[in-house]
């Protein structure tokens, strides 16, 4: 019997005449729906014509989480007063539950894109409602790009609804056409915002790592919130370790512990969303509980305001997910969880002087992630090419990163970017594609579907990093992830037999992969775990640089914990590794061994034998280099390197180096600060003989004698000065002015030749006072005043200047008064510019 009451009761039917007007007119609508006002649950039976007395339509409601997807399913099928399979059902990954008169079906967006790869009609299919489109996960956005071609090419009597607590309902009106945005009234219950920061600093998230203080303080608020507040307490946390731990910090509370997250088994899920008996329960939970779930008997959520996001080093291969802030949409949904039944109360564990510097929304999973999956998807649907309607289009150089994969595996055409027959196979196994390169590829048998299913989810960590060992801990296991790991290795090997042209491994891959060794002991399953994994993540193939430490094929050095039973190994292939921002190493999660024969076989397209001719060590280096990647392999000397490489080498020493390298003399220095003078003071054809021009204009200075050169001895008997004279503008004529415009030496009133130092911006002429007696005016050289430095007898500065007739008029009173006291024997004329010029003391003048 149908629960006519607790239908009428949920807000979002005041909306229902808005949403329909939409959808016949435009065919597209937005619901913007606040928590608990029925959206994920009444609207599809509304659209599905199960109640309100609308027309009979199947609808499809797309959900981002298998635990939500089933949830969904369930609470409609109660309101209608059925089991789930009637004319509500769901289907996930693993697991589906559809009868033949099912009129409504949530399934994860996952499963909608599989589906729409075969059908991409998505015949029978009435409605199709994108729920908690808000969350921006990229197989929501793929979908929603999908669904549009359908209705601009194939079928545009498609109904399609995006629906969203909190979402940016302008972007995706245009995203659907500019399609009405309709919005439904709020819970009438209020909740109460409750702030509550730690009081002592806590550092912020790092990559995983998350500061126990800030965990501590989540426990102590839910301590607190239990003694203040009624009610069942939903405790928001970034994933399931920092779940673990706050449960182990509240042990003794009066309340019933528990947890939900993804990887709970289907029945502790169950358990939770079905409702408490009698006693209190504080509700662990990470972001599954976000949306779309109404968790009875809660009045309380304490929010930890952090969240996980994915990261990708593309350049690497590598990625991780990363501890962020909650973004303020996100504390919204949460705070809402405390009202869908009565009023509630929301403590949040920061200040509200940080809310608003909050994101507004979660960052779009398609701007962070691993694209490979997406693109191979695009592939399949079209080509890797062809454009999409997305909400934001996906960055170019993760794209290249993915096409790169997807053209390692063979699983798009160079030319075309369409997905290959093995290409859309592989889309079909429902894995990412290096896992199914890795499915297809490998031994035939179970084992390979074992380890590709260990591969599709990360054990726990208590498992260890030896992948070997968490497979036979996995097989043994009764806990969660053993069950799970159980289903999907048995669905793998259901796919696998199904998928066309597929019987063990695939030979339309390239060269086979070699075989296991055979027996069905330990060894046998070491080489299987091994190849799987190399062949998934071939640029992680790994070889030993010392113990615990490794370098991978994609260059970046990788390392184990020092507990690490694999530390001795020679080789391994890496399933799991993630780098911190910042870091220049990536720590080693999961890990097989392998021998350097597999590492050849799952990597060959990696491999390289070339000659190397280049500066290393301060000298030519020339060297024959088998390589996998970043990974030397064999290194012998190379006896006869080609002349052009070596000069391209010599030139990067004298990058990197400096001409330093080339022999100075004093002479080719002055030089150099004489050209460089005129090329500041006059420009034209006078060259620049700064460190970077030079480099570049090499080739104009510095042969024939570098082409001649061989290592490093050779420069240094490169004669600088003399190749700098081939710099001179000699074709003009002006190279013979030289002496002329920039002079070695000038002569001074007292007939002495002195040196002028070019070496700072303006030119230099140090000279003794009295040798300069009787010049009225400063000298030049190429029309610009030197600056003179005006010595004492001793040779000791007394005075600058770059306008001698100012001096002796302003300044050269009181250099006098110093100096004439200091060197009594020597002339110190009242008038110098009227003096006679003088080397000597007044006792050698007077003797003539």
């Amino acid at each position: 019997m149908i629960r006519t009451a607790a239908l009428d009761a949920l807000p979002v039917r005041a909306a229902l005449p808005a949403l329909a007007r939409a959808l016949d007119e435009h065919g597209t609508a937005v619901l913007c729906a606040p928590p608990g006002t029925g959206k994920t649950t009444l609207v599809p039976l509304v659209l599905a014509g199960l109640v309100g007395g609308g027309p009979r339509r199947r609808v499809v409601v797309a959900e981002p989480r298998r635990i939500a997807a089933r949830a969904a399913a369930r609470r409609m099928a109660w309101l209608l007063g059925e089991s789930v399979g009637g004319a509500v059902g769901f289907s996930v990954r693993g697991e589906r539950v559809v009868g033949p008169d099912c009129a409504v079906e949530v399934v994860t967006t996952g499963v909608l894109l599989q589906r729409l790869q075969r059908d991409q009609e998505l015949a029978g299919t009435d409605v199709v409602v994108l729920d908690e489109c808000h969350e921006r996960h990229l197989d929501a956005d793929t979908a929603a790009a999908f669904l549009l071609d359908v209705r601009a090419v194939l079928r545009p009597e498609l109904r399609l609804v995006a629906a969203s607590a909190t979402t940016d309902a302008a972007g995706w009106s245009r995203l659907l056409g500019d399609a009405p945005v309709v919005e439904a009234p709020g819970v009438s219950h209020p909740v109460e915002v409750v702030w509550a920061p730690p009081v002592r600093p806590v550092r912020p998230p790092h990559g995983m790592r998350v500061d126990p203080a800030l965990l501590d303080h989540v426990a102590a608020v839910v301590r607190r919130a239990l003694a203040e507040r009624a009610g069942d307490l939903l405790v928001f946390l970034p994933g399931v370790g920092e779940a673990a731990r706050v449960a182990g910090m509240l042990a003794g509370v009066d309340a019933e512990v528990l947890q939900i997250h993804g990887r709970a088994p289907a029945a502790v899920q169950d358990a939770v969303l079905a409702g408490g008996s009698g006693r209190r329960r504080v509700i662990l939970a990470t972001a599954v509980a976000e949306s779309s779930l109404t968790v009875p008997g809660v009045r309380v959520v304490v929010d930890a305001g952090l969240a996980r996001e994915p990261r990708t080093d593309h350049a690497r291969g590598l990625g991780a997910l990363t501890t962020v802030r909650a973004s303020r949409a996100a504390a919204r949904q949460r705070a809402g969880r405390a009202g869908r039944e009565a009023p509630g109360t929301v403590y949040r564990c920061w200040a509200e002087a940080e809310h608003d510097r909050l994101p507004a929304f979660p960052s779009p999973e398609i701007r962070q992630a691993d694209l490979t999956a997406f693109a191979l998807q695009k592939a399949c649907w079209s080509s890797l090419d062809a454009p999409l309607e997305l909400l934001d289009q996906p960055p170019a150089g993760a794209m290249a990163a993915a096409r790169e994969v997807l053209l390692a595996v063979g699983a798009v055409d160079p030319d075309t970017g369409a997905a290959t027959p093995r290409g859309v196979r592989m889309s079909r196994l429902g894995l990412h594609p290096r896992l199914a390169r890795a499915l297809l590829d490998g031994p035939a048998g179970a084992a390979t579907a074992e380890v590709v299913a260990l591969l599709s989810e990360e054990p726990p960590r208590e498992y260890g990093d030896d992948l070997v060992a968490a497979w036979r801990a996995a097989r043994r296991g009764g806990d969660a992830y053993a069950g799970r790991w159980r289903a999907e290795a048995a669905r793998l090997r259901r796919a696998l037999a199904a998928a066309p042209g597929t019987a063990g491994r695939d030979s339309s891959a390239g060269s086979p992969a070699p075989e296991a060794r055979s027996g069905g002991g330990a060894p046998g399953e070491d080489a299987v775990a091994g190849l799987v994994v190399a062949l998934a993540f071939p640029e992680r193939v790994a070889r030993a640089r010392s113990a615990g430490a490794y370098l991978m094929a994609n260059g970046t050095g990788a390392g184990l914990g020092d507990g690490s039973g694999l530390r001795n190994s020679p080789w391994l292939a890496v399933a799991v590794a993630d780098r911190a921002a910042h870091s220049a190493s990536a720590r080693i999660r999961l890990a097989a061994v392998i021998d350097g024969a597999t590492a050849l076989a799952a990597a060959g397209h990696l491999a390289t034998a070339r000659e190397e001719v280049h500066w290393r060590d301060g000298d030519v280096v020339a060297r024959e280099v088998e390589r996998l990647g970043a990974i030397e392999l064999t290194v012998r000397p190379l006896r006869a390197p080609g002349a052009e490489a070596v000069r391209t080498a010599l030139l990067d020493g004298l990058r990197q180096d400096g001409l330093g390298l080339l022999r100075w003399t004093a002479d080719a220095e002055a030089l150099r600060a004489r050209l460089g003078f005129l090329h500041r003071a006059l420009g034209g054809d006078w060259p620049d003989v700064r460190e970077g021009a030079l480099l570049e204009r090499a080739a104009q200075w510095l042969e024939p004698e570098l082409s001649r050169a061989r290592r490093r001895a050779d420069l240094a008997r490169i004669d600088a000065g003399q190749a700098l004279a081939r710099l001179l503008p000699w074709a003009t004529g002006e190279a013979a002015r030289l002496d002329e415009l920039a002079p070695e030496r000038i002569e001074v009133p007292s007939g002495s030749r002195i040196r002028v130092d070019y070496a700072a911006e303006q030119p230099v002429l140090a000279v003794k006072l009295q040798e300069m007696f009787g010049l009225a005016e400063t000298p030049r050289v190429a029309g610009v005043p030197v600056l003179v430095h005006l010595l004492s007898p001793a040779g000791r500065p007394a005075a600058v200047t770059a306008d001698l007739a100012s001096f002796w008029r302003d300044g050269y009173r009181s250099v006098r008064a110093e100096l004439r006291g200091r060197y009594p024997k020597h002339p110190w004329p009242e008038d110098p510019a009227a003096a006679e010029p003088t080397r000597y003391t007044n006792a050698r003048l007077r003797r003539g």
